[in-house]
């Protein structure tokens, strides 16, 4: 544990950008080997927009990086935060019940938030309209999205009082399970379920990419499944039936110029009044 602890503190930037692009290398060849839906696609053209995206929230990560640096060392100079409160369990732990209420908060809360409040839906929806869900559509997060996933991070970092080592932990492993849970990766559906029960698995959150409610707004979760069952908000879906994209993003195109201005173009796309008026 001191091992993981020393390097990730001192952990290089090419470091986390290694992790970054060879997860993604990695689940891209995955699932170009083991597919569990052979998309009709060209994956290089399916991907530069989401490429792009990619691009944008590296450099938002970036701007916000320092605050939550700050932030962090605020923590451990203060002692504030559960990490400090906790202090007195075995480490590992610590880390681990951490890891955990920074998803919750990080990832899941953010998340499930976007999906309640009308005009974050707006931005979050270019993640949804995705009609060929593979790994690189685990960064496709409109600039809009992606300030708002930095902003619950740094509450995340805050409420944790995580040092720089968890920080580092937490934002690599989101990443990387962000690219697995996305991965069109044909994993046997008992091992995918089995892993369920802790983890988030391709299988668990391809059905939240479902075209419909109510499965859009199930499986929020990002690292642990611990709490989409614990809040209600789990759903299991044979592979089969689950259709990629939203039926109510009605746009001909999908240009680069079309996803950016969609928060902005008057309409609605609320999957809620959609799914409401048919039961």
């Amino acid at each position: 544990m001191e091992f993981i602890i020393e390097y990730f503190e001192t952990i290089p930037s090419w470091h986390r950008t290694l992790i970054l692009a060879g997860g993604i290398a990695i689940f891209w060849i995955l699932e170009s080997a083991f597919p569990i839906i052979n998309f009709k696609y060209k994956k290089w053209s399916h991907s530069l927009p989401n490429f792009f995206f990619t691009f944008t929230t590296l450099v938002i990560n970036l701007a916000f990086a320092v605050v939550i640096v700050m932030t962090s060392d605020w923590a451990q100079l203060t002692q504030f935060g559960l990490f400090h409160m906790i202090g007195y369990l075995p480490i590992w732990l610590v880390t681990v019940l951490c890891l955990m209420t920074m998803d919750l908060v990080g990832a899941w809360l953010v998340h499930w938030t976007e999906h309640q409040v009308h005009w974050m839906w707006k931005f979050h929806i270019i993640h949804h309209t995705d009609e060929h869900v593979d790994t690189t559509t685990a960064l496709r997060h409109h600039p809009g999205e992606s300030i708002f996933r930095a902003v619950f991070t740094f509450f995340a970092v805050l409420l944790v009082g995580a040092p720089i080592w968890l920080v580092m932990i937490y934002q690599s492993l989101s990443a990387l399970f962000s690219q697995f849970n996305h991965a069109n990766l044909g994993l046997p559906a008992s091992i995918d379920k089995a892993i369920s029960f802790l983890f988030v698995t391709p299988g668990m959150h391809r059905i939240h990419h479902h075209h419909v409610q109510p499965y859009t707004d199930k499986n929020y979760g990002n690292i642990f499944s611990l709490w989409d069952r614990l809040l209600g908000t789990y759903a299991w879906m044979p592979k089969e039936k689950v259709f990629f994209g939203l039926d109510v993003y009605d746009k001909e195109t999908q240009s680069l110029k079309d996803l950016l201005l969609t928060p902005l173009d008057g309409k609605s796309y609320s999957t809620k009044e959609k799914y409401n008026h048919k039961r």
